[in-house]
């Protein structure tokens, strides 16, 4: 028996990948196994080479697998762009027959796919002939995969239920009676098995706990997931979703709903990003409180929209014009993605500030088993919100000690609600005067700066002082945990939350250690400059990656191992 296994499905868009990958994650999450899964897939809706990787274990794991033990090809383009992903003693399992392929090399496995399928009721049905050989080969039996099936197409009706159902069948039993290999049986491990979520799902569900009542944003990959799991739960919990005619209009409407009084929110990537650039100043200087999550792609312009990067971080924290106050959480998972849509929101209202939560494909698309925290019930901050019997008198950008004034909504109470995004006095009328304008930017720049800065979210710290220290943000928090389990002498740095910068907490940890090292995807090491400026440390280099692909630990341990600091 195995306590781990990493099975990929491969091939080409439209054959079902990602259905059968999720199936097969849901398999092993029911019958006590843990999961992390990834998909793989090209920006086109027909065609080229997709892959959904599936890593699962008696045990949390937290990262990908560079190589897997079973890969299961769909088509024949994907037999060849699979070889390399193939471990040693591993198997591909394949349909020669259909796919041409006379000589079998070692480790291949020829099953007939497609005439399994074709009995079940056409090729459609490949993807679960897939998934019953799988079951075969790392299950003892045929009743998880029967059920997961089940409730998959449970919605869809009884001929397509069946019809899947019947597929799976026959790949199991076909694997079964064919392929006799036990070495990739994989052990149980029952333990609470919470829920299989993707990064943007978790956030999704974090904006809906919190209490957003308007979500506009514009389709763009790899965002449009949390727009569309807050759809999905619009009706139930009151919540408007707009789909925006582009981002500018996406973060306007989102800025006007929150001038009214609800909370709102917007999301996107890169491009759609730099967009609403000028939107992201106009919540700033209007004090209106603003989430925007920005879900990272490779850029310059389109770039590789499917693909992961950590690219745009120092975009993150000086997009928008003029000098303002900002919060940015770089959540490492999807628990924390939940928490980050929370904080993001009671963030924003509290200090009246634009608010953002900066992600990327890789964690937004990822699935892993997750329980949520026990904070998930911390309830809504909503600061200082005028209510009815306020004194009519009373100034919306009062100047304060804390930089926050008192906010005046529409219709909740006698004050004046004023706005503005040319310069404007206490009363929010427009003004020249210069001694306003010092008072105004000190109120919104270096006031809520100071009082963001005392309430940072601590980095999460491994063994620090170790001889190496890794740093990162955002994504690389599974691979720095597995990375620092699997290298010795080594600890990590995870930023939660980079702005404001935590610099005392990154002195006290990398205190005493021989070197420091950051591990990023992106080609500048931008988070290593970050923390050179903010806390005057030096980083020895950078483990780098940018070919729109994630890390896998493997890669960050061998980059250590030799000495490599320019890249993965």
């Amino acid at each position: 028996m195995k306590n781990e296994i990493n099975i990929r499905i491969t091939g080409e868009a439209g054959q079902g990948i990602i259905s059968a990958g999720m199936m097969l994650a849901r398999m092993y999450t029911d019958s006590g196994r843990h999961v992390f899964a990834i998909q793989d897939y090209m920006s086109r809706i027909r065609g080229g080479n997709n892959f959904f990787q599936v890593r699962a274990a008696t045990k949390p794991v937290a990262a990908p697998a560079k190589q897997a033990d079973i890969i299961i090809a769909l088509d024949k383009e994907a037999v060849e762009a699979s070889k390399a992903a193939l471990a040693p003693g591993g198997v591909m399992v394949l349909d020669a027959e259909k796919f041409g392929i006379k000589d079998l090399e070692n480790g291949r496995i020829n099953a007939p796919i497609y005439a399994l399928a074709q009995e079940a009721g056409g090729p459609l049905y490949a993807n679960s002939v897939a998934l019953g050989i799988l079951a075969a080969l790392t299950c003892d039996n045929f009743e998880d995969a029967a059920k997961t099936v089940a409730r998959e197409f449970a919605s869809k009706g009884g001929e397509a239920a069946l019809r899947n159902a019947q597929a799976a069948r026959k790949g199991y039993d076909y694997a079964a009676g064919n392929i006799k290999d036990p070495a990739f049986r994989l052990a149980a491990a029952p333990h609470d098995r919470g829920c299989l979520l993707a990064g943007n799902e978790a956030l999704a569900l974090g904006v809906i706990s919190a209490g957003c009542k308007f979500y506009s944003a514009y389709p763009m990959s790899p965002a449009t997931g949390i727009m569309n799991t807050v759809a999905d739960h619009a009706a139930r919990y009151g919540i408007i979703v707009e789909q925006a005619e582009d981002e500018i209009a996406a973060v306007n409407m989102a800025i006007g709903a929150s001038f009214a009084g609800v909370r709102a929110m917007t999301g996107t990537s890169g491009g759609g990003f730099a967009l609403m650039c000028e939107g992201l100043s106009l919540a700033a200087m209007t004090e209106t409180p603003l989430v925007i999550a920005l879900i990272m792609r490779p850029g310059p312009a389109t770039g590789f929209p499917t693909r992961t990067a950590q690219e745009d971080l120092l975009f993150a924290l000086h997009a928008g014009h003029g000098e303002f106050a900002r919060a940015v959480y770089t959540p490492g998972s999807p628990e924390e993605c939940f928490l980050a849509a929370k904080r993001a929101f009671n963030t924003a209202e509290r200090f009246q500030v634009p608010a953002l939560i900066l992600s990327d494909q890789y964690l937004g698309e990822s699935f892993t088993n997750i329980k949520f925290p026990d904070t998930a019930c911390e309830p809504p901050d909503r600061g200082r919100i005028l209510k009815n019997g306020t004194t009519p008198g009373t100034r919306r950008y009062e100047y304060s000690d804390d930089g926050v004034s008192p906010r005046a909504i529409p219709g909740r109470s006698e004050a004046l609600a004023a706005a503005d995004s040319d310069e404007h006095g206490p009363e929010g009328h427009i003004t020249e005067l210069a001694e306003v304008r010092i008072k105004m930017t000190e109120k919104r720049l270096k006031l809520k700066m100071a009082g963001l800065a005392g309430e940072i979210l601590p980095p999460t710290v491994v063994n620090p002082g170790a001889k190496t220290m890794l740093c990162g943000f955002g994504s690389t928090l599974g691979v720095l945990r597995e990375t620092c389990a699997a290298a010795k002498e080594t600890g990590f740095i995870h930023y939660p939350q980079i702005w404001p910068f935590p610099a005392d907490a990154t002195l006290a940890a990398l205190k005493g250690t021989g070197r420091v090292l950051t591990v990023e995807n992106n080609a500048g090491g931008q988070l290593a400059g970050l923390i050179r400026r903010e806390s005057g440390v030096h980083a020895a280099g950078s483990v780098l990656k940018y070919d729109g692909r994630p890390f896998t630990p493997d890669e960050v341990v061998s980059a250590l191992e030799r000495g490599n600091q320019d890249g993965a």
